[in-house]
Formats: C-alpha cells, sequence, structure tokens
C-alpha cells in the first residue's frame, strides 16, 4: 500500500537520507558524518520545530554521586512493567553518560550547582537524582540549539525543510534505497520529488496527534512509523501510549498541542489535589507524586470520573523559587491567565509519548533492509509498557550513534528503484477531527473492549471517506488513520493493564501477555500479527 501522490518531479542523491530534525535526527546526521559520509537531513516543518524543543525535564544519566548504570537499570525496568528489552537498557544505561558528555562537549550547556557541577533533580520513577536540564525547563530548547549549531556548520549535511516524507523508495532486492517526499513551497524542489539514498533513517518522532488532546507539536502525525508500516516493516508496543498526567486545562474544547507542566514539577515538590484539596496520590502509591507517570495518570483520570471534575489541580504555591526554576512553564500559566505562585494549576492527561513504534535491534535496524529507525519512531525495547521520565532523549542520543556506526561498516553501493505498484490509498482530510475524538474517548488513558470496539466502528466508517485530491492535511489524515488501527488492534489483544495500557475490563497485569505484539501490512494492505518473547537477558 502507498499514499496517493503525484509522480516525482526531481530527484536529490545523499549517502545517507535522515528524516527527521530532533535529538535523534539530528544526531544521527553528526554521527553518520563523523564517518565522512553526506547527509540529506529532512524535516517537515522548519529545522527548529520538532518535539524535542519542547522537552522541559531533560536527560536522565547515571552521572551523579552514588548513582550508576545499574540503578538507573533498575528504575527503567521497574517503569516499563515488565515489556523491556534487557539488552537494550543496558546499552541505554551504561553508554548514556558517555553520550551525554559527548552532546556537553558539541556545545550543550545544562545548569550547575554553585560548586560548578552539573545540577541533577529527580523525577517520576527514578529513585536518583540523574536528571540533567538546562534554562530550569528548557533542556529540549538547548539541546536542539546546541544540536543544529552544529549541523549549521557541516557542509557536507544537507538540510531540506517544509518536505512531508511520503513512502519508502525500494530497489529490486526489496531494499530500502530512497524515499519520496513533497516539499512545500516554491523554489527549485517544490512539490513531489525522491530523494535517493545507501540507506534510509527513520526520526520522525511521536504519532500524538492521532488523539484530540496532546503535548506534541502539530507536525507529530506519526509519518515515519506510517511510512515504516507500508514499507512492510514490523511494528511493535504501538498500543502503549504514554499519557503525560499533568497537562494544562485548557477547557473541553482545546485541540492540538497543550502546554506540559513538567514532571520535574512534582519532582521539586509540587502535589496534586482534587476539588476538596485532597493530596490524592498519597493513598494510591508509596511515591505519591513521584509515581511512574502512567500510575499518576491514571490516578487524575479515575479521580476526574469519582467527582465529576474535568480537571484537578497542581500546588506549588510552597515553592520558592518557582518562577526562577521553571521560567517556560511560569511564563505559559500566565498567558493563560494562571499565577502558579498564588493560584492552583488545573493539570488534566494529554497523550504525550508513544513507547512503541518501528520494531528495530539495538543497530537502529528494522525488518526491512536499508531501513533504520531511532528516537520515538522506533520500538528498541528500552521503554517496554512504560518510558521512564527523560530516558527519550537519553535513547536518541545512544541509539543515533550505533545507527551511524552500523551504517558505516555496511553501507551498500547506490541502487535505482523500482516502481511501487501496490495500492494507493488516501483519505479525505475533514474526517480528522472526527478521528482523533474517537480515539481520544475509546483509546485513550482508560480503554475496555467496548470503547475500543467503538472507535474501530468509527474508523470503519471514515475508511469509506477517500479523497484523490493529494495534498499535506490528507496525507497527514491518512498516516494517522493507519496509525489509530495498529493501536487499536494491539489494544484490543492486549487483554490485560499493563504499563500506560490501561484495560479496565482487564484490571490486573498477566502473565499470558508478558510478549509484545508485533505487526506487519503487506503491499495490499492486510495486517499479520505476531508474538515476541521479550529479552531478558
Amino acid at each position: 500500500m502507498k499514499l496517493l501522490a503525484p509522480n516525482p518531479g526531481w530527484t536529490s542523491r545523499a549517502d545517507v537520507i535522515v528524516v527527521g530534525s530532533g535529538i535523534a535526527g539530528l544526531t544521527t546526521a553528526l554521527q553518520i558524518r563523523t564517518f565522512g559520509l553526506s547527509v540529506l537531513l529532512v524535516t517537515k516543518a522548519r529545522v527548529d520545530e520538532g518535539s524535542t524543543k519542547w522537552a522541559q525535564g531533560g536527560i536522565a544519566a547515571a552521572l551523579g554521586p552514588g548513582d550508576s548504570p545499574d540503578q538507573h537499570e533498575k528504575d527503567t525496568l521497574d517503569a516499563g512493567a515488565g515489556l523491556c528489552d534487557v539488552a537494550a537498557v543496558k546499552v541505554l544505561v551504561s553508554e548514556g553518560p558517555d553520550a551525554v558528555r559527548r552532546l556537553i562537549e558539541s556545545g550543550a550547556s545544562f545548569d550547575l550547582e554553585e560548586s560548578g557541577e552539573i545540577a541533577l533533580t529527580r523525577e517520576g520513577g527514578h529513585h536518583r537524582n540523574r536528571i540533567l536540564h538546562a534554562g530550569g525547563d528548557a533542556t529540549g530548547a538547548e539541546v536542539s540549539r546546541a544540536l543544529l549549531a552544529a549541523v549549521h556548520n557541516d557542509p557536507q549535511i544537507e538540510v531540506l525543510e517544509h518536505a512531508l516524507v511520503l513512502d519508502a523508495l525500494k530497489n529490486s532486492d526489496g531494499a530500502v534505497c530512497g524515499v519520496t517526499l513533497h516539499v512545500i513551497g516554491a523554489g527549485s524542489r517544490d512539490g513531489v520529488g525522491r530523494a535517493i539514498g545507501r540507506a534510509v533513517v527513520l526520526a520522525t518522532g511521536g504519532l500524538g496527534q492521532v488523539f484530540s488532546q496532546t503535548t506534541n507539536p502539530s507536525v507529530s502525525t506519526g509519518d515515519g512509523v506510517a511510512l515504516a508500516l507500508r514499507a512492510g516493516a514490523k511494528v511493535s508496543d504501538v498500543e502503549f501510549i504514554q499519557f503525560h498526567p499533568t497537562v494544562l486545562w485548557l477547557g473541553d474544547n482545546s485541540e492540538g498541542q497543550q502546554p506540559l507542566i513538567s514532571e520535574a514539577v512534582r519532582g521539586e515538590g509540587a502535589y496534586l489535589l482534587n476539588d476538596a484539596g485532597e493530596r490524592f496520590m498519597k493513598s494510591q502509591h508509596e511515591m505519591a507524586e513521584l509515581a511512574p507517570r502512567d500510575v499518576v495518570a491514571i490516578a487524575i483520570m479515575r479521580e476526574m470520573n469519582r467527582t465529576g471534575a474535568h480537571h484537578v489541580w497542581l500546588d506549588v504555591r510552597h515553592l520558592s523559587g518557582f518562577k526562577e526554576r521553571f521560567p517556560t512553564i511560569y511564563a505559559s500559566c500566565i498567558a493563560h491567565g494562571i499565577d502558579p505562585t498564588s493560584a492552583l494549576i488545573p493539570v488534566a492527561p494529554a497523550s504525550h509519548y508513544a513507547s512503541g513504534g518501528v520494531r528495530v535491534d539495538l543497530d537502529g535496524r528494522t525488518s526491512v533492509k536499508g531501513l533504520f529507525a531511532c528516537g520515538e519512531t522506533a520500538c528498541s525495547g528500552v521503554h517496554g509498557a512504560n518510558r521512564l521520565a527523560s530516558n527519550s532523549l537519553l535513547e536518541g542520543l545512544v541509539f543515533s550513534a550505533r545507527i551511524a556506526a552500523d551504517i558505516s561498516k555496511n553501507l551498500p553501493e547506490f541502487s535505482e528503484p523500482v516502481e511501487n505498484n501496490s495500492a494507493e490509498f488516501l483519505l479525505d482530510p475533514s474526517v480528522r477531527k472526527t478521528l482523533q475524538a474517537s480515539m481520544s474517548r475509546g483509546a485513550g488513558v482508560l480503554r475496555s473492549a467496548d470503547s475500543l470496539i467503538a472507535t474501530s466502528n468509527d474508523l470503519s466508517r471514515i475508511e469509506g471517506r477517500t479523497s484523490t485530491a493529494a495534498c499535506v492535511e490528507a496525507w497527514e489524515t491518512t498516516n494517522l488513520f493507519q496509525l489509530a488501527n495498529t493501536i487499536l488492534r494491539a489494544a484490543l489483544i492486549r487483554q490485560e493493564t499493563r504499563g500506560s495500557h490501561w484495560r479496565e475490563d482487564f484490571p490486573h497485569q498477566s502473565n499470558d501477555w508478558h510478549k509484545r505484539i508485533v505487526q506487519q501490512m503487506d503491499q495490499s494492505g492486510q495486517w499479520r500479527t505476531e508474538y515476541q518473547e521479550v529479552n531478558h537477558s
């Protein structure tokens, strides 16, 4: 299956095509350049508009006194609820400290203690202070700034902005040898073209726009995962959608990206209160407000359902120096008429992070030759059923370096793509809001067979609303539709509650589901599902 699109009108070439300009894509491009290979960096909007710059909390790494990779590993495994790939976690926590040091050497500046040591804080699920942050709550923006500066200084990295990736190109052996893409705007590369490379790396970030409310930017429509699906690549763990528990509540009719209230705020001692002023998390978990975010999100939703409230409250009034420690969050609250130093902040869960994605090995290789994935687009197994806070930026740093090393050793010669004769598909973009609302209702924080089937029925009706007018909005909507189907299928199959997948009709964790659900789609759009044992060695 492929997206309905015009024939490519231009061609570009580079040794490696990197799609995405967050921490995973930028680091991959820079690491590939260390091996003397040319890079075409494709990004959907401006090069600085990915999810990375919105990351408030920071980067987790065992750098502090008394901390160790083993302790970081244990916290990661605990959060992952039995579905983490232990080998992948060991890579993450053991290679993470050096990856962070390389980032600092490249020019990223993190907040320091008065002693000059890196200031480390704690977030939910961590038993040690191991979170590096920059500008208080602007870590992602600083990381993005440092990496972009390095990219712009390298003439062998060509940056192609405002380019939406469409589908993979394959050679006669079935290996990926490029992508088709659409460049928005006039110029020598306008409209649909193709980028030919000896390898393609997908780092397109998340798929939060599948839901009505999300912390993800508008560009996060899962384009890389959808492309990989249509290319026949395996995807895994897609039912595990992490909902951030504390997102600024803007009203029942709010849509799209919502302001995030970082987990680091609770790490500094903020309280969650219900309408009666009670700290309800104290009875829910031994770590109270610092419990893993899936526990906090579900507790908030149940409290809201119990009381009929549309949100709960975050209390930071007792924290000294809040404005200085969290300047971005403070400014966001003020912009919405809330002074957090004197008033409670209304918060509710919103979709935040996809723990699953394109299934990859420890070197970022997908099940399709020539196609790699990293960052939130990928499922390396490090997150299991629920990502530990601030492990996402670290994953981007660590696995992008491994991808670059693997590509440098195994890069084939250039090859020409063969024609893709599979069925074309395109949805009318007007169905997007209906799709998002249905996914939020039936496949959000709380799920059941009834809610999931109702959403599946909605998607069946949506499927008939096809279009022949190829445009960015139609391509994005089609990607969201295919991803929604993938999430629904896995969520219906997994008859248990585990990590960030909560089934109200199967409220307990089951040993029968101590395995990952792997899905694949063939060229005619038919699905195949298999089960994979979790690697605990």
